[in-house]
């Protein structure tokens, strides 16, 4: 018997192949990024490094809780994670954010910005496709866009010295706007 959730939004237009596969790519370009983040914050090393360490580690501990506020609602739709963490990888719909040859702090900054850029152009992309036809999934992907945005404009503000009205969160990795969907 198919779900309620599902059938409302197919009658409004929605793909649920197609969203399924969009979010499914958005959770593993998430789980990447946070592993990815992981080593690229270990080797933002010395007095500069410092200085960014934790912004680094917001953005890092946002996209884990990204990654798990998505999980719920591909299981909702039907969908699912890949069983194989390699093919998982593979499909993610930004590329690995991976450490330059050069690991100076400017050269990690530019992949960190890169990573945002990538993440905002994804949840934009799925805010337009879910616009009035699935409130659920357009609530979420909005919530993340809006940190994504953020950490673009962190990362942007450290390499250019342009303001981006950021200002520390109250606890690493809090997430202002993706923490109501996240399970407690």
């Amino acid at each position: 018997m198919p779900r309620r959730n599902i059938e409302v939004i197919e009658a409004a237009g929605i793909n649920v192949k197609k969203l399924l596969d969009m979010l499914v790519r958005a959770a593993a370009a998430e789980f990447v990024t946070y592993y990815y983040y992981t080593l690229l914050r270990n080797h933002a090393a010395g007095m500069e490094g410092e200085a960014i360490k934790e912004i680094v580690e917001d953005a890092r501990i946002e996209d884990r809780n990204h990654f798990e506020a998505l999980v719920p609602r591909i299981y909702e739709l039907g969908g699912s994670l890949p069983n194989n963490l390699v093919e998982f990888i593979r499909i993610a719909s930004c590329p690995e954010p991976k450490l330059p040859e050069n690991p100076t702090i400017k050269n990690i900054l530019e992949v960190l910005l890169e990573a945002e850029r990538c993440a905002v152009s994804v949840y934009s992309e799925i805010c337009r496709y879910t616009h009035g036809k699935d409130p659920r999934t357009y609530d979420l992907s909005l919530a993340i866009l809006h940190e994504e945005v953020e950490h673009e404009a962190w990362f942007e503000e450290l390499l250019t010295g342009r303001p981006s009205g950021h200002f520390r969160r109250k606890t690493p990795g809090e997430s202002p706007y993706v923490s109501k969907f996240l399970r407690t």
